[in-house]
């Protein structure tokens, strides 16, 4: 068994239109024009934190997404349009879609994610027998088998999650 250390991340309210209000949807990424879509921020200190944690997972860190065809267009386009890939050091070919979010959890099967940041608990209930590391982002507070990390700053916590020997590069993947 693979027991390599690997990162989900969710897009929406995590990487891109991140800590808005409970229930708040990105309006212009969702239903504005594509170049409002484009134009349109990512969540307050992505940057700063997510390119550490993508290479302490050596790499093996994956965006994990709910979406329909129109969204998904207006993410990868987004991904591009501000440079994700290298700022953050994450790979073009770790962007994976499903039409509902209880579907993350086979991606995660698939992939082996030990830890997946994700803003919705109904994904983390969906994954909470295959991830054994969740964290739940954004101001809302879960129960106690997943961990609250309200904003990018307080991600630097799952750092210290990566069991010790877990991170060395897989030689499958």
């Amino acid at each position: 068994m693979d027991t390599t250390a690997r990162l989900g991340v969710d897009f929406g309210r995590v990487i891109h239109g991140g800590l808005l209000a409970p229930g708040d949807d990105d309006t212009a990424f969702l239903s504005g024009s594509f170049e409002e879509a484009l134009a349109s921020p990512a969540t307050d200190g992505v940057y700063e934190v997510l390119p550490g944690l993508v290479e302490a997972f050596a790499g093996r860190a994956w965006i994990i997404s709910k979406c329909g065809d129109r969204v998904r267009k207006r993410t990868l386009a987004w991904l591009d349009h501000h440079d994700f890939y290298t700022r953050t050091g994450l790979r073009r070919e770790n962007v994976r879609f499903c039409r509902k979010r209880p579907e993350k959890a086979l991606h995660c099967a698939e992939i082996g994610i030990t830890h997946m940041i994700d803003d919705r608990l109904d994904v983390h209930r969906a994954i909470r027998e295959i991830v054994p590391y969740r964290y739940l982002f954004g101001p809302e507070k879960g129960p106690e088998w997943v961990r609250h990390v309200p904003d990018w700053a307080s991600a630097e916590v799952i750092r210290r999650d990566i069991p010790a020997g877990r991170t060395r590069p897989a030689t499958h993947r």
